[in-house]
């Protein structure tokens, strides 16, 4: 508030003086005498208000754009870039050396000025578009994790499905989650949609998605960002998602098995939490003893079914006649689906 006060006098003051000025001017072409008044004092006066009023919009405004525009920029491009910069500048500084020496006037300095901004915008443009060859050059531009493969910038986009899953939540707080959540607006968009649906089923998805989302903003282990994006009209969601990440160079995390094929096709890094779930499932092998709590018929005659604390699925053979009971059980073979994995198992012979 201080900031935006001062902005405020600051454009009050300039546009003032610029009316003084202006109404000089004027009266230079209204009057022979040259007099300041009415036209000094009435535009200086008209300048106060109008300064105040404009000043934000001039100075913020173009500062937000260029703020979001350094954002979407990754790291070693930013740093390339100004690589070219300085050795444009150089380049230029060793030419403009006999043009200040040989030259007069204005010349003297125009030519050499004309000359520096020239090739610095060059070589920043260079390195931008040459950035892999200079990570070759630079190792330092090189964002690496030691083996050999680029690592993310720090931030993960993240799904409308992750977030109605709910267990990002969850995963958060245990720690093995590192860097920044970022939350597209066009995601919030459309988890307002579901949550305002007229089906019950989708309504209540869309409101436990706004929950987790209180819950990830409250938990301050990771940070979250909403970035103000928008969908382009005749766009959809998932294309939205997929070139937002691959210009930030992050990784998106889903729960959707479509969307992870279409980012995997186009280069983009996706950390599926289904495939997180069924990777950290207890490994179990054929002959090793469990105890399970069989709670249901299964499918076929004389069959049991039973739940481990991951809810991997335990198919008892015979089991039946266990039914709501703990009994002992020896692994017979575990067979991997697409669903997750399913333990098949034998009663275990007192």
């Amino acid at each position: 508030m201080v900031g935006l006060w001062t902005l405020r006098v600051v454009g009050a003051g300039g546009f003032a003086f610029l009316g003084w000025r202006l109404g000089g001017v004027v009266s230079d072409f209204t009057s022979k005498e040259g007099q300041l008044l009415p036209w000094g004092l009435a535009l200086t006066l008209a300048g106060i208000p109008v300064g105040a009023i404009i000043a934000p919009y001039l100075m913020f405004n173009p500062w937000r754009k260029f703020a979001d525009f350094l954002r979407d920029i990754p790291g070693p491009t930013l740093v390339a870039c100004v690589v070219g910069l300085l050795v444009g500048l150089i380049i230029a500084s060793l030419i403009s050396i006999p043009l200040y020496i040989r030259l007069d006037g204005w010349m003297g300095w125009g030519i050499p000025t004309i000359v520096s901004i020239s090739l610095g915008l060059l070589g920043a443009w260079i390195g931008g578009h040459r950035n892999r060859d200079m990570q070759a050059i630079i190792p330092a531009l090189e964002n690496t994790n030691g083996t050999g493969k680029v690592s993310r910038n720090g931030s993960i986009v993240v799904d409308t499905s992750a977030i109605i899953d709910g267990r990002i939540a969850d995963l958060s707080i245990t720690g093995f989650l590192e860097g920044e959540l970022v939350v597209p607006r066009f995601v919030l968009d459309e988890l307002r949609h579901i949550a305002d649906s007229s089906d019950p089923l989708r309504r209540n998805r869309g409101r436990r998605g706004l929950e987790v989302l209180g819950r990830l903003r409250k938990d301050s282990s990771v940070p979250m960002e909403v970035l103000d994006v928008g969908v382009a009209a005749g766009d959809e969601v998932d294309s939205q998602l997929v070139r937002l990440a691959k210009g930030m160079k992050s990784p998106i995390l889903t729960t959707d098995y479509n969307l992870n094929r279409v980012a995997e096709l186009q280069g983009v890094q996706v950390l599926n939490v289904n495939e997180l779930a069924n990777a950290l499932k207890s490994i179990v092998l054929p002959g090793e003893e469990m105890r399970v709590h069989i709670v249901q018929e299964g499918k076929e005659a004389g069959q049991g079914v039973a739940y481990l604390d991951d809810g991997t699925m335990v198919v008892v053979e015979g089991g039946r006649r266990y039914l709501n009971a703990f009994h002992d059980v020896v692994v017979t073979r575990v067979l991997q689906t697409a669903a997750g994995r399913i333990i098949f198992a034998q009663p275990k012979n007192n």
